[in-house]
């Protein structure tokens, strides 16, 4: 069974959250935990990141958020604890009008390809990420993408609910990435 962890973005997940909803019905996924959600500051996202990492019984799957992919980009450039892969969904673009101040930090995003398998999962309507901004980040991690259509910021306030599509994504990621079959544009 490969672990998983929640990276949330700025503010955490509340209830309606999708991250919330899996972690309500599969207990064994993990939620990382910084110091603050609401002022996020870059090394302790990737102290916290790093400590959810080597506290995994197995290389794990990073499911991340929104502020939370620009992490996982940082943490890879600093880190180099195995990850079975990692699930981006929401891809904020710093240099987007509406991108939080307290987060700046997280700014200056390395462009270098993870070493490994990712998969971004994009809107078409995403207020904090255009779709021309986020494919360029796939190109540049060497990211798998797929578009869901218009589904806001996927978050708690998209209507998603449970969001089954998104599990559905998840587990053939997993699936993919425990056969070594890699992961495919989408």
């Amino acid at each position: 069974m490969t672990d998983i962890i929640h990276l949330p973005g700025i503010g955490n997940s509340g209830r309606r959250h999708w991250h919330s909803r899996w972690e309500a019905d599969d207990p064994s996924i993990r939620r990382f935990a910084p110091a603050c959600w609401d002022e996020p500051d870059l090394s302790d996202w990737i102290a916290a990141l790093e400590h959810a990492v080597r506290a995994a019984r197995t290389p794990p799957v990073l499911v991340a958020h929104s502020l939370a992919c620009l992490l996982v980009a940082h943490w890879h450039r600093v880190s180099d604890r195995p990850i079975a892969g990692a699930v981006l969904v929401a891809v904020p673009d710093p240099a987007s009008p509406v991108f939080p101040a307290p987060a700046a930090g997280f700014a200056d995003i390395p462009r270098m390809r993870f070493r490994f398998p990712s998969l971004i999962v994009a809107s078409t309507d995403d207020p904090y990420g255009s779709l021309p901004y986020v494919r360029r980040q796939a190109e540049h991690w060497g990211s798998a993408l797929t578009v869901i259509g218009a589904a806001g910021h996927i978050n708690g306030q998209s209507g998603l609910g449970d969001w089954p599509d998104g599990r559905a994504l998840l587990r053939d990621f997993v699936t993919r990435v425990q056969a070594g079959a890699g992961v495919t544009r989408a």
